[in-house]
């Protein structure tokens, strides 16, 4: 792991001072009263890296729990609006305030107790800090979750769970070195229609499954076009730090908060973003979560010019073939985020966010669930899961390889559809056989002193 340069290194090692600097913060005292019957022996002091968009809501959730404190927010935006909703203002302030409120509310006294950080890695030299949320644009995923396990924190990971193939299996390879406890944030595992629709299809509920097919949404963005120009770097947004180990590049607005999705450099457009979902689910109910297909086809792509600011698909289709014969279709459309699994007995789809599932026949899901519907968080239980398993050390639902495997089929995708042709996949080397060209794409360069 580079150092970053930003603090001292000559009389004292850098990660020394880090920590003493942490220890002489004097912890703000709160009443025992608001963690209910949970003592501080059995409390999760947790850090959130990221408060913006996803962050934000992640954070709420975390707060949500008894048996948490939240004790330190981390940004490199100071605040501003301009996330995805264009009302959201967003950033380490807001956070830190949303914290702040929270605790003096439930303990009915004034509260200013939530440390702000703009380094990650002052975060993790806390000793008082448990468990690390890591919610920020995807160049940084595999970077910050390998330092908070080599720290020996916990991490609630974002999805996709990396950038490249090649930086998800680092990041396996490192929760099982540290034995850290890893939840990626794909929680429509936690829904429970989810949860049986996927259960239905592994009992074979459908007889023999044939085809699936996953939506992704589309690219709902549309950034500058070419000849776009350079911005000023806003007041209070440390872009170098949100560059981290991606190419440096002109600020651009949009290139940055919600709409890095949208570009490659920082992410894998819709097919890495709600396919973490779409594809996830598939992945679970094929009973694949160790593994994946062997055979990539590209079918369509559909680009903004050449020299635009976004260069992720707009438009994608491509399909995944498994070594049992199960085709796997993934593509960009307007129906609603989901999966769809086809057999040879009858059919059970699902969609994300909306709760709601329907099968061929119907009795296979309204007989379990009327209407085919069921409320609920599944993010506020996804974040449970993780706490229990904190506590436990039990793997969780959504464990670093089932996220690896999962985010590895959209990037599958995105090479085939980047390269504009078939490849072939080895699940268990994770290599493309014989193919030098897209083997390279299973990893980045890192700009230093960035490096896994």
């Amino acid at each position: 792991m580079a150092k970053d340069s930003l603090l001292p290194e000559h009389s004292t090692h850098r990660r020394d001072f880090l920590k003493m600097t942490a220890g002489v913060a004097v912890p703000w005292i709160l009443p025992s009263s608001v963690f209910g019957a949970f003592a501080p022996s059995n409390r999760i002091n947790v850090a959130c890296i990221g408060t913006g968009n996803q962050g934000s809501g992640i954070l709420k959730r975390f707060l949500e729990n008894d048996d948490v404190q939240v004790v330190a927010v981390c940004d490199v935006n100071t605040a501003s609006y301009g996330y995805r909703d264009e009302s959201q203002y967003l950033g380490r302030e807001p956070g830190r305030k949303t914290v702040d409120d929270h605790y003096a509310k439930k303990s009915g006294t004034a509260y200013k107790g939530c440390r702000t950080y703009i380094d990650f890695q002052e975060v993790l030299a806390c000793d008082d800090v448990d468990a690390v949320t890591v919610v920020v644009p995807d160049q940084w995923h595999a970077i910050m979750t390998i330092a908070a396990a080599k720290a020996g924190k916990d991490i609630y990971c974002e999805k996709p769970l990396s950038l490249t193939i090649g930086q998800g299996r680092a990041m396996v390879e490192a929760v099982k070195k540290y034995d850290r406890i890893l939840q990626t944030g794909s929680m429509e595992r936690s829904n429970p229609l989810n949860r049986y629709v996927c259960k239905l299809v592994r009992d074979g509920k459908i007889g023999q499954v044939k085809r699936v097919f996953t939506n992704v949404g589309y690219n709902n963005k549309v950034g500058p076009g070419p000849g776009w120009k350079p911005m000023p770097v806003p007041e209070g947004f440390d872009y170098e730090r949100w560059l981290g180990p991606a190419p440096k590049v002109p600020y651009h607005q949009d290139r940055c908060l919600y709409r890095f999705r949208f570009n490659y450099d920082y992410s894998g457009g819709q097919v890495t973003n709600y396919g973490a979902h779409s594809n996830d689910l598939a992945q679970w109910g094929l009973g694949m979560d160790e593994s994946g297909p062997v055979e990539i086809e590209y079918i369509r792509a559909k680009w903004l010019p050449e020299g635009s600011l976004f260069n992720t698909a707009l438009e994608t289709e491509f399909l995944c073939r498994y070594a049992n014969g199960v085709e796997l279709i993934c593509a960009t459309n307007e129906k609603p985020v989901g999966v769809r699994f086809e057999g040879t007995e009858g059919m059970v789809e699902s969609t994300a966010y909306g709760w709601q599932a329907r099968s061929e026949p119907a009795s296979l899901v309204e007989s379990e669930f009327p209407g085919g519907k069921v409320k609920g968080d599944a993010t506020s239980a996804h974040v449970r899961n993780f706490l229990d398993c904190v506590k436990s050390r039990q793997q969780p639902v959504a464990h670093a390889e089932i996220g690896h495997r999962s985010s590895s089929v959209c990037h599958l995708g995105n090479v085939a559809i980047r390269l504009g042709r078939n490849v072939k996949w080895d699940p268990v080397a994770e290599r493309f056989p014989g193919d030098d060209e897209a083997n390279e794409m299973l990893l980045r360069p890192m700009r230093g002193p960035w490096v896994l």
